[in-house]
């Protein structure tokens, strides 16, 4: 199974690893930014919540003896997880937000509605599932879910699908049901999509965890590091973008559109934009890989001299 890390010469440029420097991947996954960060001379932390993924780095840690440190952890950890190591700050962090190639790959994982397996999408195999969701969930708590992590428009039609169809066992079973219920998407996306991600989000906790681990990352940047942040979809890059434009002392008002806006907690301050608006990977790499396409690269510096 290959592997294609997405906007890898972007996240570089940003990133600008360097002998003698140390890293942080938050979201190791395949190990594409990793072995690229590694290639350079730095030294790295990776961490990841999925088991699997660990494991899959075995061959990198084995190319890079001493300066490759794989850990398993959440992002959302990272302050504990490099404290563990008597790590202090960095010289440099990557995130590569949502679900990974490999999870969405392995149908026994239940990540995706194209291939069937048992229903459960948890990226570190602990808690509820998503069978446990769809199966005993309140269909306004339902609706309100769909609505609210899957931008489902007809999120209220999709909840009383699901509660006049379960229980749900396996992941094919719950998009028939969502593409039963739904008309055709004249953009070609399919039916379930949006609700398969609404019950991903939620099962993982997903916003909160980018949340800790951006409040994390800038509170370990050394003077002169920097965060680089690749999401994949509206509801991980808003938060991006208003924790950095926050940290950069570029906030803007709150808006009635925007009540998170309102609660938004303080970054320390010193830190530089070093990208004034998202970038987007280009049309050749969407081309080679179609799950770039949505790509969304932010990053941000601490001033101050490295």
């Amino acid at each position: 199974m290959s592997h294609i890390p997405v906007m890898l010469p972007e996240v570089l440029a940003h990133l600008r690893p360097a002998p003698g420097e140390t890293h942080l991947d938050g979201t190791f996954g395949g190990g594409g930014y990793a072995a690229a960060i590694l290639e350079t001379g730095a030294t790295l932390y990776a961490l990841d919540r999925d088991p699997a993924a660990i494991a899959r780095g075995a061959a990198l840690l084995a190319r890079f003896p001493g300066r490759l440190h794989l850990l398993h952890a959440r992002f959302g950890e990272m302050l504990a997880a490099m404290a563990e190591q008597g790590v202090s700050a960095l010289d440099g962090v990557v995130l590569d937000l949502g679900v990974s190639s490999f999870q969405i790959d392995q149908a026994e994982r239940g990540f995706s509605f194209r291939a069937d397996g048992p229903l459960d999408m948890r990226m570190g195999r602990e808690g509820p599932t998503a069978a446990d969701l769809v199966n005993t969930l309140p269909e306004r708590e339902l609706a309100d879910l769909l609505w609210e992590l899957g931008e489902e428009r007809h999120s209220r039609r999709v909840a009383r699908a699901i509660i006049a169809a379960r229980p749900f066992a396996t992941t094919l079973e719950l998009a028939n049901i969502i593409r039963r219920s739904l008309p055709r998407d004249p953009s070609g996306l399919d039916s379930a999509t949006r609700s398969f991600q609404a019950l991903r989000i939620k099962v993982n906790d997903e916003l909160g965890e980018i949340e800790r681990g951006l409040d994390a990352a800038l509170r370990l940047l050394a003077p002169g590091g920097r965060l680089v942040v690749v999401s994949f979809h509206s509801l991980e890059d808003r938060i991006v973008k208003r924790v950095m434009q926050n940290a950069a002392g570029r906030a803007p008002g709150a808006s009635r559109h925007a009540p998170a806006a309102l609660t938004a907690r303080a970054q320390p301050a010193g830190f530089q934009l070093l990208t004034q608006r998202a970038e987007r990977p280009g049309d050749a790499e969407c081309g080679a890989n179609p799950r770039a396409r949505s790509a969304r690269l932010r990053a941000i510096a601490r001033l101050g001299v490295a």
